[in-house]
Protein backbone atom coordinates (compact mmCIF):
# COMPACT_ATOMS: atom_id res chain seq x y z
CA UNK A 1 0.00 0.00 0.00
CA UNK A 2 2.12 3.01 -1.08
CA UNK A 3 1.61 6.72 -0.05
CA UNK A 4 0.52 8.55 -3.49
CA UNK A 5 -0.06 12.12 -4.36
CA UNK A 6 -1.43 13.63 -7.95
CA UNK A 7 1.38 16.29 -9.37
CA UNK A 8 -0.08 16.96 -12.98
CA UNK A 9 2.41 18.78 -15.03
CA UNK A 10 2.20 22.12 -15.98
CA UNK A 11 2.85 21.63 -19.70
CA UNK A 12 -0.31 18.56 -19.83
CA UNK A 13 -2.51 21.98 -18.63
CA UNK A 14 -1.09 23.52 -21.36
CA UNK A 15 -1.57 21.27 -23.59
CA UNK A 16 -5.01 20.79 -22.89
CA UNK A 17 -5.56 24.51 -23.22
CA UNK A 18 -4.31 24.51 -26.55
CA UNK A 19 -6.09 21.54 -27.83
CA UNK A 20 -9.17 23.12 -26.33
CA UNK A 21 -8.22 26.42 -28.67
CA UNK A 22 -7.66 24.56 -31.65
CA UNK A 23 -11.52 22.85 -32.11
CA UNK A 24 -12.71 22.39 -34.89
CA UNK A 25 -16.14 22.96 -34.05
CA UNK A 26 -19.38 21.66 -36.04
CA UNK A 27 -22.69 23.52 -37.13
CA UNK A 28 -25.30 23.70 -34.44
CA UNK A 29 -28.10 21.06 -34.07
CA UNK A 30 -31.01 21.39 -35.96
CA UNK A 31 -32.99 21.28 -33.11
CA UNK A 32 -32.87 23.93 -30.54
CA UNK A 33 -32.92 21.45 -27.36
CA UNK A 34 -31.42 18.55 -26.29
CA UNK A 35 -32.98 15.87 -28.43
CA UNK A 36 -30.02 15.33 -30.91
CA UNK A 37 -27.12 15.52 -28.28
CA UNK A 38 -25.05 18.76 -26.24
CA UNK A 39 -25.91 21.87 -27.56
CA UNK A 40 -23.28 23.97 -29.65
CA UNK A 41 -23.11 27.08 -27.79
CA UNK A 42 -23.54 25.50 -24.58
CA UNK A 43 -20.40 23.23 -25.33
CA UNK A 44 -18.54 26.10 -26.68
CA UNK A 45 -19.19 28.26 -23.10
CA UNK A 46 -18.88 25.58 -21.15
CA UNK A 47 -15.34 24.72 -22.55
CA UNK A 48 -14.49 28.23 -23.09
CA UNK A 49 -14.65 28.64 -19.11
CA UNK A 50 -12.60 25.34 -19.07
CA UNK A 51 -9.78 26.73 -21.34
CA UNK A 52 -9.71 29.74 -19.57
CA UNK A 53 -11.25 30.32 -16.03
CA UNK A 54 -10.94 26.29 -14.64
CA UNK A 55 -8.54 25.61 -11.77
CA UNK A 56 -6.80 22.11 -11.79
CA UNK A 57 -4.94 22.37 -9.02
CA UNK A 58 -8.04 23.32 -6.89
CA UNK A 59 -9.25 20.02 -7.12
CA UNK A 60 -5.71 18.57 -7.02
CA UNK A 61 -5.11 19.92 -3.99
CA UNK A 62 -8.37 18.93 -2.46
CA UNK A 63 -7.17 15.19 -3.17
CA UNK A 64 -4.10 15.93 -1.91
CA UNK A 65 -5.54 16.60 1.27
CA UNK A 66 -6.79 13.16 1.67
CA UNK A 67 -5.00 9.63 2.57
CA UNK A 68 -4.38 8.73 -1.63
CA UNK A 69 -2.48 5.03 -1.81
CA UNK A 70 -1.88 2.78 -4.94
CA UNK A 71 -1.49 -1.14 -4.38
CA UNK A 72 -1.03 -3.79 -7.01
CA UNK A 73 -3.65 -6.87 -6.62
CA UNK A 74 -3.99 -9.80 -9.25
CA UNK A 75 -1.27 -7.61 -11.13
CA UNK A 76 -2.94 -4.26 -11.83
CA UNK A 77 -2.29 -0.93 -10.13
CA UNK A 78 -5.43 0.78 -8.07
CA UNK A 79 -6.02 3.95 -6.90
CA UNK A 80 -7.66 5.06 -3.75
CA UNK A 81 -8.92 6.83 -0.94
CA UNK A 82 -8.80 6.23 2.45
CA UNK A 83 -9.96 8.11 4.82
CA UNK A 84 -10.31 6.70 8.19
CA UNK A 85 -12.76 8.68 11.08
CA UNK A 86 -11.65 9.57 14.45
CA UNK A 87 -13.60 7.19 15.90
CA UNK A 88 -12.17 3.44 16.22
CA UNK A 89 -15.18 1.42 16.15
CA UNK A 90 -16.29 2.96 13.05
CA UNK A 91 -17.43 0.72 10.91
CA UNK A 92 -14.93 0.15 7.17
CA UNK A 93 -17.43 1.10 4.17
CA UNK A 94 -15.99 0.39 0.32
CA UNK A 95 -18.00 3.08 -1.84
CA UNK A 96 -17.57 2.02 -5.61
CA UNK A 97 -18.62 4.82 -8.85
CA UNK A 98 -19.36 3.54 -12.19
CA UNK A 99 -19.31 5.41 -15.49
CA UNK A 100 -18.83 8.47 -16.68
CA UNK A 101 -17.96 9.01 -12.41
CA UNK A 102 -14.98 8.53 -10.62
CA UNK A 103 -13.72 8.97 -7.09
CA UNK A 104 -15.15 12.48 -6.85
CA UNK A 105 -18.80 11.60 -7.04
CA UNK A 106 -18.24 11.34 -3.17
CA UNK A 107 -16.70 14.35 -2.18
CA UNK A 108 -19.57 15.77 -0.79
CA UNK A 109 -20.42 12.75 1.47
CA UNK A 110 -16.65 10.97 2.64
CA UNK A 111 -16.66 13.83 5.62
CA UNK A 112 -20.44 13.79 6.96
CA UNK A 113 -19.62 9.73 6.76
CA UNK A 114 -15.98 9.51 8.30
CA UNK A 115 -16.64 12.30 10.77
CA UNK A 116 -20.35 12.39 11.87
CA UNK A 117 -20.12 14.57 15.01
CA UNK A 118 -18.12 17.39 13.15
CA UNK A 119 -21.31 17.80 10.37
CA UNK A 120 -23.78 17.30 13.58
CA UNK A 121 -24.45 13.75 14.10
CA UNK A 122 -23.77 10.70 15.87
CA UNK A 123 -20.79 9.15 16.52
CA UNK A 124 -22.38 5.65 16.21
CA UNK A 125 -23.06 6.48 12.77
CA UNK A 126 -19.45 6.65 11.48
CA UNK A 127 -17.05 5.19 8.89
CA UNK A 128 -13.72 4.01 7.71
CA UNK A 129 -14.56 5.08 4.11
CA UNK A 130 -12.72 3.04 1.14
CA UNK A 131 -12.99 4.74 -2.34
CA UNK A 132 -10.79 2.63 -5.15
CA UNK A 133 -11.33 3.98 -8.60
CA UNK A 134 -12.30 1.04 -11.20
CA UNK A 135 -9.73 -0.47 -13.42
CA UNK A 136 -9.32 1.65 -16.10
CA UNK A 137 -10.05 4.67 -14.49
CA UNK A 138 -8.64 7.97 -13.02
CA UNK A 139 -5.50 7.00 -11.84
CA UNK A 140 -5.64 2.84 -11.70
CA UNK A 141 -4.11 0.93 -14.09
CA UNK A 142 -5.68 -0.20 -17.73
CA UNK A 143 -6.20 -3.56 -18.23
CA UNK A 144 -3.71 -4.29 -20.80
CA UNK A 145 -5.78 -7.70 -21.57
CA UNK A 146 -9.28 -8.88 -21.11
CA UNK A 147 -11.09 -10.36 -18.21
CA UNK A 148 -11.35 -7.43 -16.44
CA UNK A 149 -15.01 -7.50 -15.66
CA UNK A 150 -17.11 -7.03 -12.33
CA UNK A 151 -16.82 -10.51 -10.98
CA UNK A 152 -12.61 -9.78 -11.14
CA UNK A 153 -13.05 -6.46 -9.88
CA UNK A 154 -15.39 -7.49 -6.81
CA UNK A 155 -12.69 -9.62 -5.39
CA UNK A 156 -9.90 -7.42 -5.75
CA UNK A 157 -12.08 -5.18 -3.63
CA UNK A 158 -12.65 -8.41 -1.27
CA UNK A 159 -8.69 -8.35 -1.13
CA UNK A 160 -8.16 -4.52 -0.55
CA UNK A 161 -10.06 -4.30 2.33
CA UNK A 162 -8.20 -7.86 3.66
CA UNK A 163 -5.25 -5.84 2.53
CA UNK A 164 -6.28 -2.53 4.87
CA UNK A 165 -7.07 -4.45 7.83
CA UNK A 166 -10.92 -4.89 7.54
CA UNK A 167 -12.35 -8.13 7.96
CA UNK A 168 -16.01 -6.77 8.30
CA UNK A 169 -17.17 -3.88 6.32
CA UNK A 170 -20.05 -2.71 4.42
CA UNK A 171 -20.07 -1.90 0.67
CA UNK A 172 -22.28 1.04 -1.30
CA UNK A 173 -22.18 0.95 -5.04
CA UNK A 174 -24.19 3.33 -7.97
CA UNK A 175 -23.82 2.40 -11.95
CA UNK A 176 -20.81 -0.29 -12.13
CA UNK A 177 -20.48 0.09 -8.04
CA UNK A 178 -24.26 -1.47 -7.49
CA UNK A 179 -22.78 -4.47 -9.61
CA UNK A 180 -19.52 -4.65 -7.83
CA UNK A 181 -21.16 -4.14 -4.27
CA UNK A 182 -23.67 -6.89 -5.39
CA UNK A 183 -21.06 -9.75 -6.50
CA UNK A 184 -18.94 -8.71 -3.27
CA UNK A 185 -21.95 -9.20 -1.22
CA UNK A 186 -22.08 -13.00 -2.68
CA UNK A 187 -18.80 -13.86 -2.52
CA UNK A 188 -17.56 -12.52 0.07
CA UNK A 189 -21.37 -12.54 2.46
CA UNK A 190 -19.24 -14.10 5.47
CA UNK A 191 -17.02 -10.59 5.98
CA UNK A 192 -19.91 -8.18 4.54
CA UNK A 193 -22.00 -6.55 7.14
CA UNK A 194 -24.64 -5.31 4.13
CA UNK A 195 -24.88 -3.61 0.78
CA UNK A 196 -26.84 -0.38 0.32
CA UNK A 197 -27.47 0.00 -3.55
CA UNK A 198 -28.62 3.00 -5.71
CA UNK A 199 -30.38 1.18 -7.11
CA UNK A 200 -30.69 -2.73 -7.04
CA UNK A 201 -30.37 -3.76 -10.46
CA UNK A 202 -33.76 -6.18 -10.99
CA UNK A 203 -35.42 -7.14 -14.26
CA UNK A 204 -39.39 -6.62 -14.09
CA UNK A 205 -41.38 -9.06 -13.11
CA UNK A 206 -44.17 -10.23 -15.89
CA UNK A 207 -46.76 -11.94 -13.54
CA UNK A 208 -47.23 -8.62 -12.18
CA UNK A 209 -47.97 -6.74 -15.46
CA UNK A 210 -51.67 -7.21 -14.72
CA UNK A 211 -51.38 -4.89 -11.97
CA UNK A 212 -48.63 -2.34 -12.50
CA UNK A 213 -48.58 0.06 -10.03
CA UNK A 214 -48.06 3.93 -11.39
CA UNK A 215 -44.42 3.72 -10.61
CA UNK A 216 -43.79 0.51 -12.37
CA UNK A 217 -45.09 1.72 -15.41
CA UNK A 218 -43.33 4.84 -15.06
CA UNK A 219 -40.79 2.76 -14.38
CA UNK A 220 -41.10 0.23 -17.75
CA UNK A 221 -41.61 3.26 -19.91
CA UNK A 222 -38.37 4.67 -18.79
CA UNK A 223 -36.90 1.13 -19.72
CA UNK A 224 -38.00 1.57 -23.20
CA UNK A 225 -37.08 5.17 -23.86
CA UNK A 226 -33.66 4.39 -22.61
CA UNK A 227 -33.68 1.70 -24.73
CA UNK A 228 -34.44 3.89 -27.91
CA UNK A 229 -33.16 6.80 -27.23
CA UNK A 230 -30.67 6.75 -24.42
CA UNK A 231 -28.44 3.43 -24.72
CA UNK A 232 -26.27 4.42 -27.93
CA UNK A 233 -23.41 5.71 -25.81
CA UNK A 234 -23.79 1.63 -24.06
CA UNK A 235 -23.76 -0.05 -27.25
CA UNK A 236 -20.53 1.44 -29.16
CA UNK A 237 -18.56 1.24 -25.84
CA UNK A 238 -19.95 -2.51 -25.48
CA UNK A 239 -19.00 -3.76 -29.38
CA UNK A 240 -16.21 -1.08 -30.44
CA UNK A 241 -14.71 0.50 -27.59
CA UNK A 242 -11.37 0.77 -29.03
CA UNK A 243 -12.96 3.02 -32.10
CA UNK A 244 -14.75 5.66 -29.80
CA UNK A 245 -11.63 5.51 -27.73
CA UNK A 246 -9.58 7.61 -30.19
CA UNK A 247 -11.77 10.31 -29.77
CA UNK A 248 -12.24 9.99 -25.82
CA UNK A 249 -8.33 10.49 -25.36
CA UNK A 250 -7.47 12.92 -28.41
CA UNK A 251 -10.48 15.49 -27.78
CA UNK A 252 -11.08 17.05 -24.32
CA UNK A 253 -14.38 18.49 -26.40
CA UNK A 254 -15.31 15.19 -27.52
CA UNK A 255 -14.41 13.66 -24.27
CA UNK A 256 -16.14 16.77 -22.31
CA UNK A 257 -19.81 16.07 -24.49
CA UNK A 258 -19.45 12.70 -23.92
CA UNK A 259 -19.86 12.84 -20.44
CA UNK A 260 -21.64 16.03 -19.92
CA UNK A 261 -24.21 14.92 -22.22
CA UNK A 262 -25.22 11.79 -19.04
CA UNK A 263 -24.75 13.99 -16.66
CA UNK A 264 -27.92 16.54 -18.71
CA UNK A 265 -30.23 13.58 -18.80
CA UNK A 266 -29.14 11.61 -15.53
CA UNK A 267 -29.14 14.43 -12.85
CA UNK A 268 -32.53 15.65 -11.70
CA UNK A 269 -32.49 19.27 -12.06
CA UNK A 270 -35.21 21.81 -13.10
CA UNK A 271 -33.54 22.51 -16.44
CA UNK A 272 -30.53 23.45 -15.40
CA UNK A 273 -27.51 21.55 -14.89
CA UNK A 274 -26.01 23.49 -12.69
CA UNK A 275 -28.63 23.48 -9.62
CA UNK A 276 -27.17 20.32 -8.83
CA UNK A 277 -23.86 19.49 -10.57
CA UNK A 278 -22.18 23.05 -11.05
CA UNK A 279 -19.56 23.20 -13.96
CA UNK A 280 -16.31 22.68 -11.80
CA UNK A 281 -17.51 19.74 -10.75
CA UNK A 282 -18.46 18.23 -13.81
CA UNK A 283 -14.88 19.12 -15.56
CA UNK A 284 -13.09 17.95 -11.89
CA UNK A 285 -14.56 14.16 -13.75
CA UNK A 286 -13.71 15.04 -16.74
CA UNK A 287 -10.22 15.78 -15.92
CA UNK A 288 -10.13 12.16 -14.04
CA UNK A 289 -10.76 10.90 -17.76
CA UNK A 290 -8.68 13.56 -19.69
CA UNK A 291 -5.36 13.66 -17.89
CA UNK A 292 -4.86 9.77 -17.49
CA UNK A 293 -6.51 9.30 -21.05
CA UNK A 294 -8.64 6.91 -19.44
CA UNK A 295 -11.79 7.39 -22.51
CA UNK A 296 -10.70 4.12 -23.55
CA UNK A 297 -9.58 1.87 -20.89
CA UNK A 298 -13.33 2.51 -19.11
CA UNK A 299 -15.13 2.15 -21.88
CA UNK A 300 -14.31 -1.32 -22.02
CA UNK A 301 -15.50 -2.54 -19.16
CA UNK A 302 -18.77 -2.37 -21.04
CA UNK A 303 -17.35 -4.80 -23.53
CA UNK A 304 -16.69 -7.02 -20.69
CA UNK A 305 -19.84 -7.15 -18.51
CA UNK A 306 -22.68 -4.79 -20.09
CA UNK A 307 -24.48 -7.99 -21.33
CA UNK A 308 -24.77 -9.57 -18.10
CA UNK A 309 -25.92 -6.14 -16.14
CA UNK A 310 -28.27 -5.51 -18.63
CA UNK A 311 -29.96 -9.29 -18.29
CA UNK A 312 -30.14 -8.22 -14.94
CA UNK A 313 -31.97 -5.13 -15.75
CA UNK A 314 -34.51 -6.47 -18.13
CA UNK A 315 -33.84 -10.05 -17.99
CA UNK A 316 -33.74 -12.89 -15.77
CA UNK A 317 -33.33 -12.65 -12.24
CA UNK A 318 -30.24 -14.50 -11.46
CA UNK A 319 -28.77 -15.61 -8.42
CA UNK A 320 -30.38 -14.79 -5.36
CA UNK A 321 -28.36 -12.27 -2.96
CA UNK A 322 -29.19 -13.35 0.49
CA UNK A 323 -26.82 -10.51 2.17
CA UNK A 324 -28.69 -7.66 4.19
CA UNK A 325 -29.63 -5.28 1.55
CA UNK A 326 -30.45 -1.42 1.69
CA UNK A 327 -31.56 0.12 -1.79
CA UNK A 328 -32.43 3.49 -2.31
CA UNK A 329 -34.38 4.38 -6.02
CA UNK A 330 -33.93 7.87 -6.63
CA UNK A 331 -36.72 9.19 -9.23
CA UNK A 332 -34.58 10.28 -12.25
CA UNK A 333 -32.40 6.95 -11.58
CA UNK A 334 -32.27 5.01 -14.99
CA UNK A 335 -33.22 1.69 -13.45
CA UNK A 336 -35.76 1.42 -10.91
CA UNK A 337 -37.44 -0.71 -9.82
CA UNK A 338 -40.41 -1.69 -7.30
CA UNK A 339 -39.58 -3.54 -4.29
CA UNK A 340 -41.71 -6.63 -5.21
CA UNK A 341 -39.75 -7.04 -8.49
CA UNK A 342 -36.23 -6.70 -6.67
CA UNK A 343 -37.47 -8.70 -3.58
CA UNK A 344 -37.30 -11.89 -6.58
CA UNK A 345 -33.45 -11.20 -6.87
CA UNK A 346 -32.88 -9.61 -2.79
CA UNK A 347 -33.96 -11.63 -0.78
CA UNK A 348 -32.99 -9.40 2.38
CA UNK A 349 -34.07 -6.19 1.73
CA UNK A 350 -33.99 -4.49 5.26
CA UNK A 351 -33.85 -0.93 3.95
CA UNK A 352 -35.88 0.40 1.38
CA UNK A 353 -36.48 4.07 0.37
CA UNK A 354 -37.77 5.92 -2.62
CA UNK A 355 -36.50 9.85 -2.04
CA UNK A 356 -38.62 12.74 -4.05
CA UNK A 357 -35.79 14.34 -5.26
CA UNK A 358 -31.95 13.05 -7.12
CA UNK A 359 -30.70 10.89 -10.13
CA UNK A 360 -27.94 8.68 -11.11
CA UNK A 361 -25.39 11.01 -9.50
CA UNK A 362 -27.14 11.43 -6.10
CA UNK A 363 -24.24 11.74 -3.92
CA UNK A 364 -23.06 14.63 -5.81
CA UNK A 365 -26.59 16.00 -6.53
CA UNK A 366 -28.38 15.25 -2.98
CA UNK A 367 -25.44 14.58 -0.43
CA UNK A 368 -27.35 14.90 2.50
CA UNK A 369 -29.53 12.11 1.13
CA UNK A 370 -27.30 9.64 0.20
CA UNK A 371 -25.82 10.37 3.87
CA UNK A 372 -28.80 9.74 5.44
CA UNK A 373 -29.93 6.58 3.55
CA UNK A 374 -26.61 5.38 3.98
CA UNK A 375 -26.56 6.03 7.88
CA UNK A 376 -30.27 4.70 7.99
CA UNK A 377 -29.20 1.16 6.24
CA UNK A 378 -26.19 0.31 8.32
CA UNK A 379 -27.64 0.98 11.56
CA UNK A 380 -29.84 -2.11 10.93
CA UNK A 381 -27.10 -3.68 10.50
CA UNK A 382 -23.91 -2.99 12.33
Amino acid sequence: MEPFRIDVPESQLDDLRARLRATRWPEPATVADWSQGVPLEWLRSLCSYWATGYDWRRVEGWLNGLPQFRTVIDGLGFHLLHVRSPHDDALPLVLTHGWPGSVLEFRKVIGPLTDPVAYGGRASDAFHVVVPSLPGYGFSDKPASVGWGVERIAAAWATLMSRLGYERYGAVGSDWGTTVSTLLGVASADRIAGIHLMPPLAPPDPATFGDLTEAEESALAALREASEWGSGYSRQQATRPQTVGYGLVDSPVGLCAWIAEKYWFWTDHPGSLSTVVSRDELLDTVMLYWLPAAGASAARLYWESIRQVDEWIAGRVGDAVDVPTGCTVFPKELQRPSRRWAERRFTNIVHWSEPARGGHFAALEQPEIVVDEIRTFFRLVR
